[in-house]
This record gives C-alpha cells, sequence and structure tokens, in this order.
C-alpha cells in the first residue's frame, strides 16, 4: 500500500517528466535542431489504440471470456494490414484538402456537407465522452487499490487532479496552435513516451508473475489444469462464440480507421506516407507483446484465489498479494499512461471537431455579424476543459454500474458507424452525401437503441418491461431481440443490425437519389487525389485587369478575422499576395481574384476545417455582376473549347449571396474534370496509336513474309524446271 500522497507525488513527477519532454522536443524543433520525423516515432504513436481498457480491461474480459480477449486486436492488425491501401489514401485527401479530422474527411467526400459533419461530431462526442469517463475511472479505481482510500475521497482527489492537469497538458500541447493540421510533435514525443512506458510495464509484470510467483509457463499450465481452468486457453466459450469474435474483429477492424484518435495519429500527424510502411510488422509485434502475459496473468490472479469480478484489478492486486511495492508502482503508472494517452488525443480531436462542425455553423446561422476571429482558440480551450469535466461528471455519476463496464465495446460499436460512408465512400464513386446522411443517421439511431437503451434500463433509468416484452408491449422492437431475433449478445446483435441499416441506407439513398453536378466534380477529384493522382490547380491566364484588388482584400480580411486572430491576417493576406504576385497592384484579372479565394478558402480550411470554410466562403465572398458575368463567360469558353458536348452554363442574371463563390467553385471543378478527360483521352490515343504500330508492323512482317514466300516459290519453280531440262 501506498500513501495517498506518495500516489499522487508518484502522478506529478511522471506528468512532470512528460511536459519536460514535450517541451525540449517543441524547443529542439523551433530552433531547427531536429525534425522529429523518424518511422519509429510514428509507428510508435499508432499504439495509442490500447488504452487501460487494454492494460487492465484484457485481463477481466479474458476471466469470463479466455482467449477471446484477443478478437478485437486480431481486427485491429487485419486492418493494419490494409494501412498501406486505406491509411495511405486518407493521407493524400489530407495533404490535398487540408483535412482535420475524421469528421472533415467524410464531409469533404460529400460535397463539403456540413450537416454530415455536424453528425459524424455528434456520433463521436456521444460515443466517446463515456469512454473518457471509463479512462478516468480506471485511474481513480487504480489509486484506490494502491492507497486502500475511500472512492468519494479518490474523486475529490485523483479524479479531480487527474483532471485539471489533462486539461492543461491538452491546451498547452495540443490545442495552442490554430491551425490543427500542424503536426504536433511534442504531443507525440510524449505519447510515444506514454506507448513505451505501457509496453514495458506490462512485460515486466507479466515476466514477474510467471517467473517469480510461479515457475514458468509450465508450472501455470499444470496448475490451470489441476483447477479446471484450462477454458482460458480455449478459442470457443458459448454456443455464438464464432458469431462474437467476427463481432470482435470487426470492431477491432473500423477501430483502427474510423476512431478519431486513430485517424489524428495515423493521419493528421503523418510527415511522410513512407513511414506507413513500418506499420505492417510494428503494430502486429506491439499488440502480440502487450498481450502475452494477459492470459498468464489472469490465470495467477485466480489461481492466488482473488475473485473473477475484480479481474480488471488483478494487475495491480496480484503485486499486493506478493507484497512488491515495486510492482505495484509500476502496474499503476502502466495503467495511467495508457489511460492519459488516449484522454489527451481523443480530447483534442473532439475539441477541433466541436468548434469547426458545431459552434462555428451555429455562430455563422445563428450571429452572423458575431466576430470570432479573437477567440477561437479560447473556444477550443474551454471546449478541451468542457469535454474532460463532463467525463469527470459522468465517471463520478455512473460510478461502478453497468454503463462503465460495458462502455469500451459500446464506444467501438459507435464508431464503427462511421465505415459505410468513410470506407466505402473512399472506393465506390456512386456514394453521396444524401446516402451517407442516412446511412450515418440510421446506423447510429439502431445503436442507441439497441446498445444504450438496455444499458439505461440496466442502470434503473427506464422501466424494466423494455427487456422483457419490448416498449409498449410490441415484442419485435425489443432492443436485444430487433424483429424477433433472438440467440445472439447484446453487443453482437447491435453490430449487425446498425451495420445493416448504416449500409442499406448507405447504398440504396445513393443508387435513388442523384447527387449535384458540383458533388460529382468533387468526388471525382477526390477520388482521383485517393487514388494518387495529383489535385490540378488552375493557375492566371490574364485577362483584362479591371478588378480593383483593395476591396476585395478587405473583403477577405473581413472573413478572416471572423475565424483566426487579427494580428495574423494582415500578415496572412501579406503573403498570399506575394505568392500570387499581385502585392502592389491596384487591380487584378478574374483569374488572379479565382486563385486569391481558392487560396482564402484552403487557409481557413487549416483552421475551422474544409466544410466550414467552405461555408464561411459562400456567405462571405460576393461577386459584382460583371465579375459575375465573366466567370460564366469564361466558364462557357473553357467548355466548349475543351468538350463541345457539355452543357453551356446560363449567361443572363446576378448571382444571389453566395452563388458567386459556388459558380468559382464549379468552373474550378469543371476545368479539372475535363483536364482529367482530356489525359484519360489521351492515354486512349496513345493505345489506340500504340496498337495501330503493332498492327502495322504485323502487316509489314505479313508483306516480308510473302515476299519471302514468292521468292522461294520462283527459284523452286526454276529448279524443277532446270531438272525437267537436264532429263529430257
Amino acid at each position: 500500500m501506498f500513501s495517498p500522497v506518495t500516489a499522487l507525488l508518484a502522478v506529478l513527477i511522471y506528468m512532470g517528466i512528460l511536459f519536460a519532454l514535450a517541451q525540449w522536443v517543441e524547443k529542439r524543433i523551433s530552433s531547427g535542431r531536429s525534425r522529429f520525423s523518424s518511422s519509429w516515432i510514428y509507428a510508435l504513436s499508432q499504439a495509442v489504440f490500447f488504452t487501460s481498457w487494454t492494460f487492465y480491461g484484457s485481463v477481466g474480459f479474458a476471466v469470463e471470456k479466455g482467449l477471446q480477449f484477443f478478437g478485437i486486436y486480431v481486427g485491429a492488425m487485419l486492418g493494419m494490414a490494409f494501412s498501406g491501401v486505406i491509411l495511405k489514401r486518407m493521407v493524400r485527401a489530407k495533404e490535398a484538402f487540408h483535412i482535420t479530422s475524421i469528421a472533415d474527411f467524410i464531409a469533404t467526400r460529400y460535397n463539403h456537407s456540413q450537416r454530415i459533419a455536424a453528425l459524424v461530431t455528434l456520433i463521436a462526442l456521444l460515443g466517446l465522452l463515456p469512454y473518457l469517463a471509463l479512462q478516468l475511472t480506471a485511474i481513480v479505481n487504480a489509486f484506490a487499490v494502491i492507497s486502500g482510500t475511500p472512492g468519494q475521497h479518490d474523486w475529490n482527489l485523483t479524479g479531480t487532479l487527474v483532471t485539471l492537469v489533462m486539461i492543461l497538458f491538452t491546451i498547452i500541447f495540443g490545442v495552442r496552435r490554430l491551425d490543427p493540421t500542424e503536426r504536433h510533435q511534442g504531443m507525440i514525443s510524449a505519447l510515444v513516451a506514454e506507448c513505451i512506458v505501457k509496453l514495458v510495464a506490462f512485460l515486466i509484470l507479466g515476466f514477474f508473475t510467471t517467473y517469480t510467483l510461479f515457475d514458468g509457463p509450465a508450472d501455470l499450465l499444470a496448475r490451470m489444469r489441476d483447477r479446471d481452468l484450462l477454458y482460458l486457453l480455449q478459442l470457443h466459450n458459448g454456443a455464438n462464440s464464432g458469431v462474437e469474435w467476427l463481432t470482435l474483429i470487426a470492431l477491432g477492424f473500423g477501430a483502427i480507421f474510423c476512431l478519431p484518435r486513430q485517424f489524428h495519429v495515423g493521419v493528421v500527424e503523418n510527415g511522410n506516407r513512407k513511414h506507413i510502411r513500418q506499420l505492417f510488422w510494428t503494430f502486429p509485434l506491439y499488440t502480440i507483446l502487450i498481450s502475452l502475459f494477459v492470459i498468464p496473468i489472469t490465470a495467477a490472479g485466480l489461481l492466488l484465489g482473488l475473485p473473477g469480478e475484480r479481474g480488471d484489478q488483478f494487475m495491480l492486486l496480484i503485486p499486493q498479494i506478493a507484497n512488491s511495492p515495486s510492482m505495484t508502482l509500476l502496474s499503476f503508472l502502466g495503467g495511467f499512461a495508457a489511460a492519459t494517452g488516449m484522454l489527451l488525443i481523443t480530447t483534442m480531436t473532439l475539441a477541433t471537431m466541436a468548434s469547426n462542425h458545431l459552434i462555428l455553423p451555429f455562430c455563422r446561422i445563428a450571429l452572423p455579424s458575431l466576430g470570432i476571429g479573437g477567440w477561437l482558440l479560447q473556444l477550443r480551450w474551454t471546449l478541451v476543459a468542457l469535454i474532460l469535466a463532463s467525463g469527470y461528471l459522468m465517471a463520478r455519476i455512473l460510478g461502478e454500474s453497468y454503463v462503465l463496464v460495458s462502455i469500451g465495446l459500446i464506444s467501438f460499436a459507435a464508431v464503427l458507424q462511421f465505415a459505410p460512408a468513410l470506407l466505402l465512400g473512399m472506393f465506390w464513386r456512386h456514394g453521396n452525401s444524401t446516402g451517407a446522411l442516412l446511412g450515418l443517421g440510421s446506423g447510429f439511431l439502431i445503436w442507441a437503441y439497441t446498445l444504450v437503451i438496455p444499458a439505461w434500463v440496466q442502470q434503473g433509468w427506464l422501466p424494466a418491461h423494455w427487456l422483457q416484452n419490448g416498449p409498449f408491449g410490441i415484442g419485435w422492437l425489443h432492443p436485444e431481440q430487433l424483429f424477433g431475433i433472438a440467440g445472439m449478445s447484446p453487443l453482437t446483435h447491435s453490430v449487425f443490425w446498425s451495420l445493416i441499416f448504416n449500409s442499406s441506407f448507405y447504398i440504396l439513398a445513393s443508387l435513388l437519389f442523384r447527387p449535384s453536378k458540383s458533388e460529382r466534380s468533387l468526388t471525382r477529384e477526390m477520388l482521383t487525389c485517393l487514388r494518387g493522382g495529383a489535385r490540378p490547380r488552375a493557375g492566371a491566364t490574364g485577362l483584362n485587369n479591371y478588378i480593383e484588388l483593395k476591396p476585395k482584400l478587405s473583403e477577405a480580411e473581413t472573413v478572416l478575422r471572423k475565424y483566426l486572430h487579427p494580428e495574423k491576417v494582415s500578415a496572412l493576406l501579406g503573403q498570399m499576395g506575394d505568392d500570387l504576385q499581385i502585392s502592389g497592384k491596384e487591380r487584378i484579372t478574374i483569374i488572379e481574384l479565382m486563385e486569391l479565394h481558392r487560396m482564402l478558402e484552403h487557409l481557413l480550411a487549416g483552421s475551422i476545417g474544409a466544410a466550414a470554410a467552405h461555408a464561411a466562403m459562400s456567405d462571405g465572398i460576393h461577386y459584382s455582376e460583371r465579375e459575375s458575368s465573366d466567370l460564366k463567360a469564361l466558364y462557357s469558353h473553357l467548355i466548349c473549347e475543351l468538350n463541345p458536348q457539355v452543357e453551356k452554363p446560363p449567361q443572363s442574371g446576378a448571382p444571389q449571396n453566395g452563388a458567386g463563390y459556388d459558380l468559382l467553385v464549379e468552373l474550378q471543378q469543371t476545368i479539372e474534370e475535363l483536364k482529367r478527360r482530356s489525359a484519360e483521352q489521351q492515354q486512349l490515343i496513345d493505345k489506340l496509336e500504340a496498337r495501330a504500330e503493332n498492327q502495322y508492323q504485323q502487316i509489314f512482317d505479313l508483306r516480308m513474309d510473302a515476299q519471302r514466300l514468292r521468292t522461294e516459290n520462283e527459284q523452286l519453280r526454276s529448279r524443277l524446271l532446270d531438272t525437267e531440262s537436264d532429263q529430257a
């Protein structure tokens, strides 16, 4: 046992070391002495996948299900096996479209849909907020075990302290910049340190348990046989274990790509696509190592007489039984590292998503005159505090309830709802925003109905008859036996029906509803980028320079000041002017104006997300009647020159609010599409020319063969005539 002061001091020293490490890395990077772009750092950061639910919960899972605890990790390793195809495509899109989060990625794929971005953000918040509570609960429970203090005392001290420290750490190293697409290498270095700590701690505890408390694996196996514990080594535990294995594998596979924290460390923090190659073997190796001693520790706890219902605490209780304070402290710090790494990255990504896709759109619609440029960063800090404080309050309210015991897999099932829109959308060009919106909405509702409602009933917040006869006595609406299908575990039942509804609505709606022309163009552009094609950009062509530059810069400054700090706006506008070579000009061309607005949107996308940036540009950028007419004329001219069969846009009428910028976007996308078609036609022409050349060569060869045969025939005829003459 440790005194509460000693345990708290250990936590503070550990966090202080992480602070110092992150600060040291940030200083070296700012001084230009190091870039910390090693593939090892990138590979180890992916181990944020393994949380306290892994460090402590795997043993508790194994007590009941044996080797089935490994199912979720089989799925994760399978997902990493496809990282060269899927993850690399995501990184390409991040680089081309300035993607900031998984919500931004999905929204950008579906025509910058703000509704889809908001829905993804809500699903992530509602699905992962209880998971944050689970991490805090794991820390507080571990503190209670090693210090022997009552739970309320732990929540007042440890829970509050850990929450405050995580808020501070997340703000300083995760949300201190406004552009979340910038790499947070100090934060990642601290995260990598935590991933190493939890792995080393687990391995040392595993060796200590197996080779110090017992005489190795053979001794453990013999004792397990004597105590009828060999079920821990069985793959099948129950009639539906095969289906449960498939469910866990699907959850693990989806979590690798759909968890916001995995998307951030795997995509947003990726500095070199070549680093992805390292994941093929480093992630499976890490997974095997951190799971290697789960069964030995589980068996050891049961053999030492620990109750199975306390399986989640075996990692802490076994060292105490062995009277080893050092191993007890190591176990506590290992679990603390596993929990805090998840808390840090998840909170940062949720705060970014909430500000970009919930708060900013609301302010833009409800409070259009409100400028938030001076406090957008402070808004994210507030969101970080609110998210972690909400997790803290939820953990205190729920305590040791059914909800927190089951929330790990419930949260995985929630984020799995991103899979159809995310993964299918990366390969299926017919997927559209209507299908994605209906699929995400229906899948989320089924998830809530089949997993959250039963949890609330178990908690006593809803009538018990809902799990007996179904709501209102309707049997086929039973949350755990939907449509009368019984025999599946609640988790398998929820995953099955939510994915059925999600995928069905996504596919059917995508086939039935035709997307707009702009969405089709953006889809082609993004899929081309995902496959490795360059994202084309339109350049200046030198039309009449009649557009006053100063009003356009003032308009751009007004848009930027709503979202960026006023002190940065002038410098950014000056940098854009230098890049476009328009600084010092009084007038610019329509093409230069187009490129200025494209760069402006790209800059905003780094701060508020691509979907919100597109909406802000549509609202804040306006075109005069002449400018709009020139855009339409240019649009028509280019289309007629490049593809006469394409229908011309209308030439009359002034644009409504936001329509001018939409026309600009449509013009850019159309030009890019026509360039793509031209490239495809050139490839076809090259193939036809090669085929014609091949056929010409074949004809030439045939002519040469015919000539040779004709010559040989003449020689043979001459020889026969000579022979007949000699005989005569």
